[in-house]
């Protein structure tokens, strides 16, 4: 089980709101109310591990060590939320999220297969830790810089566990595991050709609520995560290609093979969804071929 060691490590460097975050630093100068409007966003966005850790306990259930790890991710992300809604009861309690405004991104998620979700959120970890490292870089506010640098660091030793589960996974299921993953990986990678930011808040989960799906649309302002990449931190053709480095480089060391570009990437995932197909063709044992 991996559950008991990952516990020990993110227990040996978890954080104390009251003592490690330098709220008597505070300089109320240094804050704009369109600042401390984006902080309110990222509150109630971060509140919306509750409903994802719903979808991961109802997709696990056969998975009992992965699923009790959720215990540790939940409770550090809704901390992210926690503190976030400090500052703001702190500094700027007029902007404080409403229990309404935070229970409306509760909502269910659409079954979706366990494998391709594990990898999304895989992803998701390294986009937000770039993002909130760029966040931390525009703000001027000592307070808020700390807590943005505190979260980034969060998210990637939260990346660094899914990628211990992803790991098991390709030993208990081998080619199945790795089309998922580079099926994800493509899509994950690829932001540079979309039009919205890929993320798990900002995608579709439940095709009944559509528009409304995703938790980005159920903000009290769904249009505030594209002003926040585009024309707050600006978060420019640089920083993406940071993203994309980090996940290629991540599939990289997963498959132990090289992969210097999404199209690389993409090849591979062809590979072995082919493989996988000629498996079933032939009827061979446990295969279970995704889509091309």
């Amino acid at each position: 089980m991996l559950y008991p060691e990952l516990f020990k490590q993110l227990e040996s460097v978890r954080w104390n709101m009251d003592k490690d975050i330098p709220w008597d630093k505070f300089d109320a100068a240094k804050l704009t109310d369109e600042q401390a409007q984006t902080v309110k966003m990222n509150a109630i966005t971060e509140w919306s591990a509750l409903p994802a850790t719903e979808m991961f306990l109802r997709d696990n259930r056969g998975d009992s060590d992965f699923s009790a790890f959720m215990s540790v991710w939940f409770f550090e992300e809704q901390k992210h939320s926690l503190v976030l809604m400090e500052y703001l009861r702190r500094f700027r309690p007029e902007l404080l999220p409403t229990e309404a405004e935070l229970h409306e991104v509760r909502f269910e998620f659409d079954p979706a297969p366990p494998l391709e979700t594990l990898m999304l959120h895989f992803c998701g970890e390294i986009r937000l830790n770039h993002w909130y490292r760029r966040a931390a870089e525009w703000h001027s506010e000592p307070v808020i810089k700390a807590i943005y640098e505190t979260l980034a660091r969060d998210e990637a030793r939260h990346g660094g566990a899914y990628l211990r589960y992803m790991k098991r996974a390709m030993q208990k299921f081998g080619d199945e595991a790795q089309a998922a993953f580079a099926k994800v990986g493509v899509l994950m990678a690829s932001a540079r050709r979309t039009a919205q930011a890929l993320h798990p808040t900002n995608l579709h989960v439940n095709a009944s609520l559509f528009p409304r799906d995703t938790i980005q649309s159920r903000l009290p302002d769904p249009a505030w995560l594209e002003e926040w990449l585009d024309k707050q931190i600006q978060f420019d053709a640089v920083w993406e290609n940071k993203v994309v480095e980090r996940i290629l480089h991540n599939m990289s060391l997963l498959m132990e093979r090289s992969f210097s570009s999404v199209q690389e990437l993409n090849r591979y995932r062809k590979e072995i969804t082919q493989r996988l197909q000629a498996a079933a063709a032939a009827g061979g044992a446990g295969a279970n071929p995704l889509p091309a």
